[in-house]
């Protein structure tokens, strides 16, 4: 069954995020994910969420995705990021 990291981003500094842009593809995919949102226009319909850069990455399993975020491949592109942005994420299972 599929499931989904979604993440929530500001970014603090463009010229490091854009670094991360174009390293972190690659470790996606050596784990199964592909990039179903990658930024894009954003509009809350209800509540209060106020969501920056939306991104929503698809793995085979629940567990492949969470193999992905503590990888040693993803562990200095995640080190980049979070230096760049202020970042939510959480997984979840698909249906």
């Amino acid at each position: 069954m599929a499931a989904y990291i979604i993440a929530d981003v500001e970014i603090t500094d463009p010229v490091r995020y854009a670094e991360y842009i174009k390293v972190v593809p690659e470790t996606i995919a050596r784990y199964g994910g592909r990039f179903v949102v990658r930024g894009g226009r954003a509009e809350t319909l209800e509540g209060s969420w106020s969501p920056r850069r939306i991104v929503v990455l698809e793995f085979p399993t629940f567990e492949r995705a969470k193999e992905w975020w503590a990888s040693d491949e993803y562990h200095a592109p995640k080190t980049l990021r979070q230096s760049a942005s202020i970042s939510s994420l959480i997984v979840v299972q698909g249906v």
